[in-house]
């Protein structure tokens, strides 16, 4: 899914999340590609007629609208389009009295599984939230002789999933014993250890087979090479092995340790190309070079054409917000958090400003960017050099192609 696709999708399926019905009033309609659309709406004029038995006259009324506004929305379409769609309908509680019938038609970015009237007093979106979540998946294991750590690299974050450790004899032997049955017991205590291991290891990653796109192995020499050479791990997951990798730590620190001695490996995967992202602007901060953070030092820059590429926090939670002043009409643009309000005054004429336009800080910021022929670049909080734009530079930040002189 393009980033900027997901992460309007993202911001919908927040937005969505926060409405609430009074009663089991708000209705949820997925309709998949492949559905007759005669068919649907034959069903929701029966849940039209079965309405009328609803004993509470206002869930009685609600329903009733939404159900006559999907079907007048049906109208509109001769078939499903091509990833099907979702649609909401009903009256939320704005508070305070307040309440307000809305119906929308959702086309997510993909296919709807599954064909299904829903009613209750929040909209059902747990199928669309399983769209968003990470599909790349990659098994990591750590070892040496003495411990060993199992787990998933999912998207950017890492989930430690098992940990062992092993009862193998030091180098030294035990006196009274000879050098060649200690060897054999060290040898056979390992080989269990290696047993033990792959056993973890199968049970852990063995569930994600599907999404699996490949598993890191990481220890000493030879130890990881043993490991692997010796099919300890489930045949299935054997074929998954897409290197091995030298580390000096085998508990969850060796799992981080792991993921980054792998980048090449993962090139393509989000967090290594995040993390080549932020390092090459942090070099740029460092010497003074071509780079700005900050919304209003960002926000010149685009204006000038100067970014290369915009970097802005996925979790940034701001909106643009214009006003206007009804005697003049000067306009007036400030950035505010979401879902507050603030009052404007015009310094001309001493009144109230109207507020004509709200929108996503970040999605504003994207279109500017868009229209320069810049590149745009959402970073997930998840990994540390996520965290750190957004808490060190406000979570908007460019590498630039030049800086303009005197600036």
């Amino acid at each position: 899914m393009d980033s900027r696709l997901k992460y309007e999708f993202r911001r919908k399926l927040e937005e969505l999340e926060k409405f609430k019905g009074r009663g089991t009033e708000l209705i949820t309609l997925y309709i998949p590609p492949d559905k007759n659309i005669a068919d649907v709406s034959a069903q929701l004029r029966n849940e039209l007629s079965q309405a009328q038995n609803i004993k509470s006259k206002q869930t009685r009324t609600h329903v009733t609208a939404g159900l006559e506004a999907i079907l007048q929305r049906l109208k509109l379409y001769r078939k499903p389009p091509e990833n099907g769609m979702v649609i909401i309908s009903g009256v939320i509680d704005l508070g305070g009295g307040r309440e307000k019938h809305i119906t929308e038609i959702i086309e997510p970015p993909e296919p709807v599984p599954l064909y299904k009237y829903h009613c209750d007093s929040t909209f059902y979106l747990e199928p669309l939230k399983e769209m968003l979540a990470e599909k790349k998946v990659y098994g990591l294991i750590v070892l040496d002789r003495r411990e060993a750590a199992v787990g998933v690299l999912r998207g950017k974050r890492i989930e430690l999933l098992a940990y062992a450790t092993s009862n193998v004899p030091g180098k030294h032997r035990q006196g009274g014993q000879s050098s060649v049955r200690f060897e054999r017991l060290r040898e056979i205590a390992i080989h269990e250890f290696y047993k033990r291991v792959g056993d973890k290891a199968t049970e852990a990653l063995l569930p994600y087979k599907e999404d699996l796109l490949g598993i890191l192995i990481g220890g000493p020499s030879p130890t990881k090479e043993e490991f692997y050479e010796g099919g300890y791990l489930h045949h299935e997951l054997q074929q998954k092995v897409i290197g091995l990798f030298d580390v000096s730590y085998t508990d969850e620190s060796g799992l981080y340790e792991l993921v980054e001695k792998a980048s090449d490996a993962l090139q393509e995967l989000d967090l290594m190309r995040e993390k080549k992202l932020l390092n090459r602007f942090m070099k740029e901060v460092i010497k003074d070079g071509n780079a700005a953070y900050g919304e209003e030092e960002v926000r010149k820059y685009l204006s000038l054409g100067a970014v290369d590429t915009l970097l802005v926090s996925e979790d940034l939670r701001y909106e643009r917000v214009r006003y206007r002043c009804p005697v003049c009409g000067e306009e007036k643009e400030v950035t505010i958090k979401e879902n507050t309000d603030k009052e404007m005054l015009c310094e001309k004429d001493n009144v109230k400003m109207e507020e004509i336009e709200r929108k996503d800080v970040i999605l504003e910021l994207a279109e500017l960017a868009e229209a320069s022929g810049a590149k745009v670049e959402f970073i997930s909080g998840e990994s540390e050099e996520g965290a750190m734009l957004k808490n060190a530079f406000g979570g908007i930040a460019a590498i630039l192609r030049y800086k303009p002189e005197g600036w």
